[in-house]
C-alpha cells in the first residue's frame, strides 16, 4: 500500500465519521422540532447527507454507478423539499384566513362585518 492510497483510506473514513456525526445531530433535530420548517430543513439536510454517504462509497469502491445514485437522490430530495415549502406556504396561509374567536376575518381590513 502506497502513501497515496493509506491517504484515500483515511479521507474516506474520516469523511464517514463525519458524515455519521452530522446524520446523527440531524436526526435529532427531525425528532426535538421544534417547528414544521426546522423538520423540513433537517429531512433535507438528512438527504444531503445521504448523498454524501453515497459519493464516499462510490470513491471507495471505484464503481460510478453509486455517484449516478447520488445525483438522482439530490433531485428526488429537492423536489420533496419543494413540495413541504409548498404544504408549510398552504398550511401558513389557511391559518391566516381562518375567522377569529369574534367571526372577523384576520385578513379583511374592517375587522368586523
Amino acid at each position: 500500500m502506497n502513501t497515496a492510497q493509506a491517504f484515500l483510506d483515511f479521507a474516506v473514513y474520516l469523511s464517514l465519521a463525519m458524515l455519521t456525526a452530522a446524520f446523527v445531530l440531524t436526526v435529532v433535530r427531525v425528532v426535538l422540532g421544534p417547528t414544521l420548517p426546522d423538520r423540513v430543513l433537517a429531512l433535507d439536510t438528512l438527504v444531503a447527507a445521504a448523498i454524501g454517504y453515497i459519493a464516499v462509497i462510490g470513491v471507495k469502491t471505484g464503481y460510478s454507478l453509486y455517484l449516478d445514485i447520488a445525483i438522482a437522490l439530490g433531485l428526488v430530495g429537492f423536489l420533496a423539499t419543494v413540495a413541504f415549502a409548498r404544504f408549510i406556504l398552504e398550511r401558513g396561509q389557511s391559518e391566516t384566513d381562518a375567522p377569529d374567536a369574534d367571526g372577523a376575518n384576520s385578513s379583511e381590513e374592517g375587522g368586523r362585518p
